[in-house]
């Protein structure tokens, strides 16, 4: 049996960390070139992760601090986001729901990455309007998110054989 069709958690060896980074690295690239690049070179809104992960700097600390925003942004998108994937999200729907394949599973995983970016962090944490009040950043965001989570699920998919 294949490791991508055995149920339950992936290994935690040199090449499962190395399948996490590859994916998340990937992942933000694709995430933040099409979010910065190719939506507003098409007319459509500009993704500002920095600036969001920036507000939950200066909610947690007190003042905004750039270097830490960006740090941020990259720990979400290298390791967290993909751990979600790897050991949450996937074991999860090998276990409950077996039959469904992975783009529609990561599809989903995606817009729910997308509530937390815009939900949970925009509005609970740094208090911004929920989903930043519907406007042309939203969609882009989860246009963004579910790139983000089909590229994370693409690429483990493929380093898991």
């Amino acid at each position: 049996m294949s490791n991508s069709a055995r149920p339950g958690f992936p290994p935690l060896t040199l090449s499962t960390l190395w399948t996490m980074i590859l994916a998340g690295c990937v992942s933000t690239v694709a995430f933040d070139y099409f979010g910065q690049s190719l939506s507003p070179m098409l007319g459509y809104a500009n993704l500002a992760p920095i600036p969001l992960a920036n507000n939950i700097v200066s909610v947690l600390t007190g003042e905004g601090y750039r270097p830490a925003a960006h740090l941020l942004h990259y720990l979400a998108g290298v390791i967290a986001y993909p751990v979600g994937w790897m050991w949450i999200v996937q074991p999860l729907g090998r276990r409950f729901v077996p039959w469904l394949h992975w783009l529609p599973l990561s599809i989903l995983y995606g817009a729910a990455l997308w509530v937390l970016a815009l939900y949970i962090l925009a509005h609970l944490i740094a208090g911004n309007p929920p989903f930043l009040n519907f406007t042309g950043i939203t969609w882009v965001a989860l246009a963004g998110h579910v790139l983000f989570a089909v590229v994370t699920a693409a690429i483990v998919r493929w380093r898991q054989g």
